[in-house]
């Protein structure tokens, strides 16, 4: 049966109560944070957090004797391990706004990260292993259009500074909402299908091009 070397650790508070005169209370904070005279300190035992793992190394008495292993996730810190999530929560986060922004409907891509984000959330609060990251992912797609309605809003402007059908209709008549339900009819009905296998066919010539040259160089 192997043996391995475990170095466990939890962090311990430490406190101190001093005064602060100061004009605001934002100012008084800083003061405390800024304060690096600790001579009143005390340890607070009962709030120190949870024993968690900082190394690894294979065989007895090994500590910093060779290259650690690495730790499995669960036997992280927790508060690490919700930090470090926060990261990718965030990421994912900017991924739908931008979708939602551009009125875009969110990537298969970003649905399987997304599940698994979720899973790996729950795996944090009940201190298990991370879930396996999904596998086999959508390739990447891309934007080819966007359907802007600050765009339109100046196209309204311009139809009806030269258009005699709406005379009398001004561009602030034409409410957000119907700019809106106007983008999305659009976006509905039109059949872009040509547009995007032309495109498709383009990039394939670009992508072999390159690939010639590359090969031609070598």
């Amino acid at each position: 049966m192997p043996d391995f070397t475990i170095e466990t650790t939890y962090h311990l508070p430490v406190f101190r109560h001093r005064t602060y005169e100061a004009d605001t209370l934002d100012e008084a904070c800083r003061a405390a944070i800024e304060d690096d005279s600790w001579d009143i300190a005390e340890k607070d035992v009962d709030s120190s957090g949870a024993i968690h793992i900082t190394g690894i190394w294979d065989g007895a008495h090994a500590a910093y004797a060779g290259p650690p292993l690495q730790i499995p996730p669960q036997f992280d810190e927790p508060v690490q391990r919700r930090a470090r999530h926060f990261e990718i929560l965030l990421g994912l986060l900017k991924i739908l706004f931008d979708d939602v922004r551009a009125a875009r409907s969110p990537s298969l891509d970003w649905f399987d990260r997304s599940a698994w984000a979720i899973a790996r959330g729950e795996a944090i609060l009940a201190g298990d292993a991370d879930p396996e990251e999904p596998v086999n992912l959508p390739k990447p797609s891309h934007v080819l259009v966007t359907l802007q309605e600050n765009r339109v809003r100046d196209a309204i402007t311009a139809v009806l500074e030269v258009d005699p059908n709406f005379k009398g209709l001004t561009p602030e008549a034409v409410t957000d909402d119907e700019v809106h339900a106007a983008c999305l009819s659009l976006v509905a009905r039109m059949d872009f299908s040509d547009v995007v296998g032309n495109a498709e066919f383009q990039a394939a010539l670009l992508a072999i091009r390159s690939t010639h040259r590359r090969l031609a160089s070598d």
